[in-house]
């Protein structure tokens, strides 16, 4: 197998390879926030950084393992 067409290993390298899924990952995330607060508006920023680092956090604790 070819370094290019190997499988990705963790869910944050599938992340690096994919940039449009990792946008809709946190998108899909950054509404579910919105929707738990009660679809309060005024938090988009907010939800999208929460969602993003919910989403890094994993990647950091794998490095460091």
């Amino acid at each position: 197998m070819s370094p290019t067409s190997r499988t990705p290993t963790t869910p944050n390298e599938k992340l690096l390879e994919h940039p449009l899924d990792h946008q809709e990952q946190v998108r899909r995330r950054a509404y579910e926030l919105y929707e738990q607060r009660g679809k309060d508006d005024g938090h988009d920023l907010e939800d999208w950084l929460q969602a993003e680092s919910e989403l890094v956090q994993p990647k950091a604790t794998a490095a460091r393992s």
